[in-house]
């Protein structure tokens, strides 16, 4: 080649000094040499197309990559989670595919461009789903364009969904399949199909990373081999590698060993209540020593607490079943005694479909049979108004062996709290909140498992498991200076207390607005001392108040947000960061549906320009939620 023929050839991305060195090796071959360097860069290109389409691309994708320019192929991995288990998995996944030598990419689909969808080769989906079928609500932009007119058709595309659910909901892992389905519809080439995880996820989730992990490298392999390739294999990882396991609930990367798979047992420095006397409530504020953990965390984070049953309920199972409690079983962990098993590794409150099965056929119950075969309405309900103790009650089975039960419990899964503390002013602790769980069914008490283990079983200088749950999509911002916006009713204020402290340590400014509801002044004023200090010292530049039974007229924070619309809609004007912590359902719909009236009605816009505009905050990562 001539160096007049190098220089007017297309640019195709090459920087003047490789073409400079290119020029330099060209003179220096023989002629035989050159045809021997051409053959082995021809060989190089034809293995690296090959690479890209790392799932067997369509003939088509590979022929472009063969005659023209095409971007390096990445294995994207796009999650939408609403507690964090979707992008711990997501991030996971990335570490391992790069141990492997290949080319990820996750993210969030909060932030991801939607038209880029249709340039991507490869995409993992990993999707959670809440509420009523739902996916998450910072994701809920990117499923409404797939779901357009607008999305395009996707023939190039190779992808596999993990969807994430919870069995106790009649929409089960609903946001996934909808994902999957829409996917096929515009034309895109499934690699794996789509795996349901319930939420105790780890087992099939990580079988389902197995599978695409060995369906990569395997195309890989075979790409490799038809280019004739002398280059190694993409390697595997030995029996001991750290890539081999999937930690499906940590963090990618981590400073500490402790995770979802491995708490850290934190000792109990404070446990008190902070409602008053003649509260309803009995709201509880823990402090835990994680010194030495190697934990860390950011405001926004949170807490996983890893819970025990009732032991009432563990011996009243006992009884029922005419069992010692001395029964040895394989349980989770391995062999263990029967009472360990129902106090620590299994959900013995709840029921599931799979215990409604499960005792269908054991106790050849007419009733149970329909509804396990019946509609998804039908069984949602009758879940909901039932539990385990009930069924067992209602349908005995005699003679039943412990390790049978067992078969039909999923396991005691772990409670995320909003973490009320911020590391840099108060060390190697952590705090939260949590407001017991209480109810009457069938005539008799019942109450939240880790709400009723966190306020009443563990004492100070208890120890309890913890980790700390990542959550990226609720954050301060980068410039302290920036306003914020903070709307929350009861324990929904904790991570507002964590922001608050984490600005105070800092030393940081930028005016804060405090939203706060709950239902009398005098007894539920989470944390009142601290807001009417920071709001007396500057630190907190507003606090409106809604305390919904302290008259006749129920009054709550959406109420508040309309009464200051003026002020609030010149707050977002300027740049202000909202965020919204509470319940799913009720409050945080409310507040939003505020909020669309407060921006429709000042900016004289309808009801379709104040959706966009909340949705381009959402997606600009200036109206964050933590709801549950």
């Amino acid at each position: 080649m001539t160096d007049m023929t190098l220089s007017t050839m297309p640019d195709m991305g090459i920087k003047d000094n490789d073409r400079e060195s290119i020029r330099t090796l060209a003179r220096s071959l023989t002629p035989e040499q050159a045809l021997w360097v051409g053959g082995y860069l021809a060989g190089a290109a034809e293995m690296r197309s090959e690479l890209m389409a790392l799932t067997g691309e369509t003939s088509s994708v590979i022929s472009r990559a063969r005659t023209g320019p095409s971007p390096t192929a990445t294995l994207k991995i796009l999650y939408a989670s609403e507690t964090g288990n979707a992008a711990a998995l997501a991030r996971d996944l990335e570490e391992k595919a790069a141990g492997l030598g290949i080319k990820a990419s996750a993210e969030d689909l909060a932030r991801y461009k939607s038209r880029a969808l249709k340039d991507e080769e490869l995409v993992l989906f990993i999707s959670s789903t809440h509420g009523e079928g739902d996916p998450p609500e910072n994701a809920a932009a990117f499923f409404e364009f797939l779901g357009s007119r607008k999305a395009p058709q996707l023939p190039g595309l190779r992808f596999a969904v993990l969807a994430l659910g919870d069995s106790t909901y009649e929409f089960f892992c609903e946001a996934g399949k909808i994902l999957d389905r829409r996917l096929e519809e515009l034309g895109a080439v499934r690699i794996l199909e789509r795996r349901d995880c319930d939420v105790d996820y780890e087992t099939d989730a990580g079988q389902w990373v197995q599978q695409v992990l060995d369906k990569l490298q395997t195309d890989a392999a075979g790409a490799t081999d038809a280019a004739g390739s002398e280059q190694p294999a993409v390697p595997s990882p030995s029996a001991s590698s750290p890539l081999l396991a999937v930690r499906a609930g940590g963090a990618a990367p981590v400073r500490s060993r402790h995770g979802k798979n491995n708490p850290f047992s934190a000792e109990v420095s404070e446990n008190v209540r902070i409602t008053g006397r003649g509260s309803s409530k009995d709201t509880r504020h823990l402090e835990l020593s994680i010194a030495g953990s190697g934990l860390d965390y950011l405001p926004g984070d949170a807490l996983g607490v890893v819970p025990r049953n009732d032991p009432e309920l563990v011996a009243e199972l006992l009884q029922l079943f005419g069992w010692s409690g001395s029964e040895t079983v394989e349980g989770r962990g391995g062999q263990s005694g029967i009472v360990h098993a129902l106090t620590s590794d299994y959900e013995i409150t709840a029921l599931t479909p799979r215990f409604i099965e499960l005792w269908a056929t054991l106790s050849k119950d007419s009733r149970l049979s329909a509804l396990a075969g019946g509609s998804r309405a039908e069984l949602t309900a009758f879940m909901a108004g039932n539990g385990v103790i009930d069924i067992v009650k209602s349908s005995p089975v005699p003679g039943l062996a412990p390790q049978d039960f067992l078969k039909g419990l999923r396991a005691l899964q772990p409670r995320l709290y909003s973490i009320a503390s911020s590391a840099e002013l108060v060390g190697e602790e952590v705090h939260f909140c949590v407001a017991p769980v209480r109810f009457r069914l069938h005539d008799s008490e019942r109450h939240g498992v880790a709400s009723r283990y966190l306020t009443e079983a563990l004492a100070v200088g208890d120890t309890t498991p913890i980790y700390i749950q990542r959550n990226d999509n609720f954050r301060l911002p980068d410039d302290p200076a920036t306003p914020i916006i903070m709307v929350g009713a009861g324990t929904g204020v904790a991570p507002y207390r964590a922001f608050m402290q984490h600005r105070e340590a800092l030393g940081v400014g930028g005016r804060s607005w405090l939203f706060f509801g709950e239902r009398n002044f005098l007894n539920d004023f989470l944390y009142q001392v601290e807001w009417q200090e920071w709001h007396r010292s500057g630190s907190l530049t507003r606090i409106d108040l809604a305390f919904s039974r302290d008259q006749q007229e129920k009054i709550y924070v959406q109420h508040r947000i309309r009464e200051q619309a003026r002020e609030l809609f010149n707050w977002l004007e300027d740049g202000a960061h909202l965020y919204i912590c509470g319940d799913a359902e009720q409050m945080a719909h409310d507040v939003h549906a505020a909020l669309l009236s407060v921006i429709a009605g000042e900016a004289c816009r309808g009801q379709e320009a104040a959706e966009e505009y909340l949705r381009e905050m959402q997606a600009t990562g200036r109206y964050q939620k933590d709801v549950y």
